[in-house]
């Protein structure tokens, strides 16, 4: 009886929440293919009337990628006549948004009216979660492997959510693998992506050679929800928020992008000052507590030797630089690593990644989580686009949950193997 009351709690909490969610109708996501330059600041132009309140899904790139925005019903016609007038190609990738979230949310609904969550081993890896049940998930994984897996609480975010990492450890005093996902907080195929890496870690250890290998040797460190205000907003208000959620002095626009915080050409190219974009840098490096908390972390340890961060989507696995057109000093080595990880990715279901650095394979960008570790000596820095190409977007299908994270953890297994065997 309690747990069928429970049931019925959690599906009128669902309700509620659903009922105060920005609604989505009639917003289509255009893909736009600029052919020079000049094309590609005419739409980047877009960005700053404000009144059309455009979503830019993809940046505007120097290397002529075609870009994706997302944009209101009531300004579609502007949009596609200023296109139009400017000789700009596009096509319209998804038709009407909110039809896509109200499948997401149906899942959702349907998982939860039947998933037990007091295990591990019953928890649904092919489902989307809020971020108490992935809080849940984490608590549970830590009091089943109590040898091999603990929380550390790093920080809070600004709202106060706690910043919880994974550590899996066979042994105290080792160097250090960090994996982060779910910066941007729509982006839920990486927080879905890792919980299904914590889960397959405690799986495959003592069964995995590989896996096994590595932690008797390195620790692996897992945040999975980096962003915790943010999500919880893509949960309750707005399943398209990317930013934190602190306020901006002077501005009514909120949050601060948590990839472009970073004291790393902070303040650059590629990142805004306008609050109300989504490439909003914030007043100062490191203002936002959930990236100072990794900021401090990463100091503190001082042995951490590889970190990935996870995003979505595009499909590309990427190295530093994005501040500068400056080569890495170790290039050529991030570029051959990279190209293993692809193709080892490829190998489980096709899926075709680009690979390189991330000035020249998709935009400048600066403040980025990995130009800074990579900056602070972490020689093994990367950064994934998890799939797909934009068919979906941000609002990829929970039945690609798993796929995206098994064929990952094979591109993973790749930096953390080399990682671990050339630390230096």
């Amino acid at each position: 009886m309690l747990y069928k009351m429970r049931g019925i709690l959690v599906l009128l909490a669902l309700v509620a929440a659903a009922s105060s969610m920005e609604n989505f109708s009639g917003q289509q996501v255009l893909r736009i293919f600029p052919t020079d330059e000049d094309q590609v600041n005419l739409v980047r132009a877009l960005e700053d009337l404000e009144h059309l309140q455009i979503d830019f899904w993809t940046s505007p790139s120097r290397v002529l990628l075609p870009i994706d925005i997302r944009v209101p019903f009531r300004n579609l016609q502007s949009v596609k006549v200023y296109l139009e007038s400017n000789n700009i190609q596009y096509s319209i990738m998804i038709h009407d948004i909110q039809s896509l979230l109200n499948e997401e949310q149906n899942d959702m609904r349907r998982n939860r009216a039947t998933e037990n969550t007091r295990s591990t081993d019953s928890f649904n890896y092919a489902a989307y979660h809020t971020f108490d049940e992935i809080n849940a998930f984490i608590d549970n994984l830590v009091r089943e492997n109590p040898n091999l897996v603990s929380k550390i609480q790093i920080g809070s975010s600004y709202e106060g959510r706690p910043l919880n990492v994974l550590k899996f450890s066979t042994g105290p005093n080792r160097p250090a693998f960090w994996i982060d996902t779910g910066i941007h907080s729509r982006e839920w195929v990486t927080q879905a992506s890792g919980v299904w890496f914590a889960k397959k870690i405690v799986t495959d250890y003592g069964k995995d050679a590989s896996l096994t290998n590595t932690l008797n040797k390195i620790d692996i460190l897992l945040e999975i929800v980096t962003n915790p205000d943010g999500f919880v907003y893509t949960h309750t208000s707005n399943r398209m928020w990317r930013k934190t959620r602190s306020p901006n002095s002077g501005s009514r626009c909120i949050g601060t992008d948590p990839n472009r915080n970073w004291d790393a050409g902070f303040g650059g190219p590629g990142s805004s000052s306008n609050a109300c974009t989504e490439t909003y840098r914030g007043r100062a490096a490191h203002s936002e507590p959930e990236v100072k908390a990794i900021v401090d972390f990463v100091k503190s340890h001082g042995n951490i030797k590889g970190f990935v961060s996870i995003h979505s989507y595009s499909q590309m696995l990427l190295f530093p630089y994005g501040y500068t057109s400056a080569r890495a000093p170790n290039h050529d080595e991030l570029n051959a690593v990279s190209r293993d990880a692809v193709n080892a990715l490829a190998s489980l279901y096709g899926t075709a990644y680009t690979y390189g650095s991330i000035i020249t394979t998709i935009y400048q960008a600066s403040g980025g989580t990995i130009d800074w570790t990579y900056d602070q000596g972490i020689k093994h820095s990367y950064t994934f686009e998890l799939r797909d190409t934009g068919r979906y977007g941000f609002a990829l299908p929970a039945n690609q949950i798993i796929p995206t994270a098994e064929e990952t953890w094979l591109a993973l297994t790749k930096l953390i193997e080399h990682t671990r065997d050339n630390p230096y």
